[in-house]
């Protein structure tokens, strides 16, 4: 049988950005661009699908930011929520608020998904240790079974899927504990949001997790790490938020993984799928984003997406 061409194989892959790819990682800060500027840009740069990033930074108003988003041609994906549901039961009701404020809005706005960020053993911008790197057999008991609720609730209540972030300084973050992960959760309730960037990071291989657990692959974020800025990261110990600032999450097609073989292992699985850009750069001066939205945006496309 004759292998599909890049692109009829990756017909069914959507491509989007995120305010991430600005700077954007809060509701409210005065180093980020204003989300007027934003949305201005991810359209001028041919991007057609984004998301809605940190909840707040975006109109929460649906009907604003319907009027906003439409008359720039752009379409909402999913909305991101944070979590940290290896607490148990405790965090729950405060983690399910925070899920349906984001929930409302992603559905109002049209999306399917909602992308479930594990919440962080160090504080993202000072490195403080918060908690252990690893989880007890109780916390991981605690993280599958209340991840399968959140799945069912969201999806009963507003139709959406959850599609959860392996994330660096989480922990959700390694081949072994990501394997764990799926592993223990029903797929019917919980997918993935395999984020290149973030499992090469820490030292997994996106195609394998592709070929491997291809039918748990939800949604995809497209992000590369420079290798050098990364291995001293890795002999450092630095924290996540501080090797953002040092560059560590590079432009394509500058980094690893490549995102050829990425696109193509996920298009072989011929479902309809997301590929949103995510290149993290918080802080970053506020004409960096636009010239490398689009020249990523004009790789993507050199790759067939």
């Amino acid at each position: 049988m004759a292998s599909l061409s890049p692109q009829s194989s990756l017909s069914r892959i959507r491509i989007g950005s995120a305010p991430d790819s600005w700077g954007v990682w809060f509701p409210d800060d005065p180093q980020q661009v204003p989300w007027q500027r934003f949305l201005d840009e991810v359209a001028e740069s041919g991007y057609e699908w984004i998301e809605l990033g940190p909840y707040g930074y975006l109109p929460t108003d649906p009907a604003v930011l319907t009027e906003e988003t439409s008359r720039r041609g752009l379409k909402v994906s999913a909305g991101t929520v944070f979590t940290g549901l290896h607490h148990g039961e405790a965090v729950w009701e405060k983690t399910w608020a925070h899920v349906a404020d984001n929930a409302v809005l992603a559905q109002a706005m049209g999306a399917k998904h909602l992308v479930v960020i594990p919440s962080f053993w160090r504080d993202d911008k000072t490195g403080e240790v918060l908690e252990p790197d690893t989880l007890t057999p109780e916390q991981w008991r605690n993280l599958t079974s209340l991840t399968e609720r959140l799945g069912s609730r969201v999806r009963e209540e507003y139709g959406l899927r959850i599609v959860v972030h392996p994330h660096a300084d989480t922990h959700i973050d390694s081949e072994e504990n990501v394997v764990r992960f799926l592993d223990g959760t029903d797929s019917d309730l919980v997918s993935l949001c395999l984020d290149t960037g973030h499992y090469a990071y820490c030292g997994g291989d996106s195609v394998k997790l592709i070929e491997t657990y291809g039918e748990r692959i939800g949604y995809l974020h497209l992000k590369q790490v420079d290798p050098e800025i990364l291995a001293d990261v890795r002999a450092k110990g630095t924290p996540f938020g501080p090797a953002v600032a040092q560059g560590v999450m590079c432009e394509p097609p500058g980094g690893v993984p490549a995102l050829g073989p990425v696109l193509e292992a996920a298009g072989k699985l011929d479902v309809e799928l997301f590929a949103i850009v995510e290149q993290d750069m918080y802080p970053c001066a506020p004409d960096a984003p636009l010239p490398i939205a689009r020249r990523t945006r004009a790789f993507l496309r050199s790759c067939g997406a």
